[in-house]
């Protein structure tokens, strides 16, 4: 039986155990998935101690995306390019592969929704891992994407970083103050803590579609927002987690699961 867990902090919240267990149900795979809570501190002695114990893939969350790129011994090239890790599968060699499947996990969901086509004019709000995670795919299926942060001279390091893989700008948030988007995604953590991105109402249309890579029971701060001003087409990142966690299952296991199924579960248990 494989051994594979989540490393986060916090990570008491966390849907990757149950995830992996419908998936591993579907395609009849033995497995363990356990959630464990890594110190800030320690977070690599943790992951280094797991896999000496026999472990053979992590899946890696906030605050350790970052960390866990400089940690492992190989990388794909989407984890290469987008400087973060969200997946880490142990080879025979006892080497360490890192692999980055947030953007693939989010395109396939906006696919999913009807939120995205290859013209689409996108803002992603944050600079952190998720959005370097996520703005390759979206990128390479043709999207016009301006990134926004608070600390602006990041969002700007990284729109430099990627403009040679396609359409991307970096604009301060308080030049953004008309509705031009087709769809605005929130990559921030503000969530977390009960906040919303500081940017303004009138980037909102009923043309709008707004998307949280957040998920909770019930609306998301900033999809509360959205709603409070005209935004019909509204979700939340849970699509997302079940959509990158099927392509961490496929890296481990070689097999991609259904999707559908598991996102249906998911909003049952959290309704």
């Amino acid at each position: 039986m494989g051994m594979f867990a989540v490393f986060g902090n916090p990570i008491q919240h966390s849907k990757s155990p149950s995830i992996h267990q419908m998936f591993a149900k579907q395609t009849g795979i033995d497995l363990e998935y356990q959630k464990i809570l890594a110190p800030v501190e320690d977070f690599e002695a943790y992951l280094s101690d797991f896999f000496e114990k026999g472990g053979q893939g992590a899946n890696i969350t906030l605050p350790f995306k970052e960390r866990a790129f400089q940690f492992v011994s190989e990388l794909t090239e989407r984890a290469q390019t987008c400087g973060a890790v969200n997946t880490i599968r142990k080879l025979d060699n006892h080497r360490l592969l890192g692999d980055n499947t947030d953007g693939a996990g989010l395109l396939l969901d906006l696919q999913r929704l009807g939120f995205v086509s290859p013209s689409s004019k996108i803002l992603v709000i944050g600079a952190g891992g998720a959005t370097r995670g996520a703005l390759l795919p979206l990128l390479e299926y043709g999207c016009d994407i301006t990134l926004t942060n608070r600390t602006f001279i990041k969002a700007e390091s990284l729109a430099h970083q990627f403009s040679v893989l396609g359409k991307i700008q970096s604009r301060p948030m308080e030049q953004l103050i008309s509705a031009e988007f087709d769809l605005i995604i929130n990559g921030t953590s503000s969530g977390v803590a009960g906040e919303i991105p500081k940017i303004s109402p009138e980037l909102f249309s009923q043309q709008t579609a707004c998307y949280d890579m957040f998920y909770q029971r019930g609306l998301t701060p900033f999809l509360s927002f959205a709603k409070q001003h005209q935004v019909n087409k509204l979700a939340d990142g849970l699509g997302m987690l079940v959509g990158q966690a099927a392509f961490a299952f496929k890296l481990w296991h070689g097999v991609i699961p259904e999707i559908e199924p598991v996102l249906k579960e998911l909003k049952k248990e959290l309704e």
